[in-house]
């Protein structure tokens, strides 16, 4: 039982340092108090079912894995605490509600005695997290998967400046995927744009291009 839960330290640890090195929710502690916790909860679900055997006045039947199969479930409270929802509608935190569910599973499947499979799925795990986006990244026609969306909020002072701002933005390589319009009290008119744009441009670089605009009083970029 010791070697199982010091396993399932180790490889919870992997899981907690790829997210700590990233500044995520989910560090080095939580991963190790979420793969050690459910490993020993699988360990006690599956030898409490050997420790309570019948007898002829009193019939226990037990599933092995009854205990295990609830952590699934529960650790989707952690994983929706780490979800968040931004102010220009952008979701963050899946990777790592993602992670907190693997880190479960390893440990789950650490404590029932599937050491290789554990291994096996921690490496398969870094490789999709960590080498895969890398590697696709360097396939240039995969333009949709390069893709990355940012907001852009700006503030017109005339409102028929709009046309002709929306064309410069689409001249500059940004693709219009989403359109607000909103007129203010001192009739200006704000104009939030949701766009496409490569991983290769820097926010810097599309906030330079967009204050090179003439017609563009007030910037704001997010994403």
């Amino acid at each position: 039982m010791l070697v199982k839960l010091f396993i399932s330290a180790i490889l919870g640890l992997a899981i907690g340092l790829e997210r700590q090195l990233k500044r995520k929710p989910l560090g080095l502690k939580t991963s190790l108090v979420i793969s050690i916790i459910s490993c020993l909860l699988t360990i006690v679900s599956i030898q409490s079912s050997y420790s309570f055997p019948s007898s002829a006045f009193v019939k226990i039947q037990m599933d092995p894995l009854r205990l295990a199969a609830q952590i699934v479930s529960g650790i989707g409270f952690l994983g929706a605490g780490v979800i968040l929802r931004k102010e220009d509608d952008t979701i963050t935190g899946l990777t790592t509600a993602a992670m907190i569910w693997g880190a479960a599973g390893i440990g789950i499947a650490t404590g029932a005695g599937f050491f290789i499979e554990a291994v096996a799925g921690v490496i398969l795990l870094m490789i999709s997290v960590e080498i895969l986006p890398l590697f696709i990244n360097k396939l240039g026609f995969w333009r949709k998967i390069q893709a990355k969306e940012i907001s852009l909020k700006l503030n017109l002072k005339y409102r028929d400046e709009m046309g002709e701002v929306i064309a410069e933005v689409q001249k500059q390589g940004l693709r219009i995927d989403h359109v607000h319009i909103q007129d203010l009290e001192d009739h200006s008119l704000l104009l939030e744009l949701k766009v496409a744009v490569l991983n290769k441009n820097t926010i810097y670089d599309i906030y330079r291009g967009i204050t090179e605009i003439n017609k563009v009083h007030r910037t704001d970029i997010s994403g």
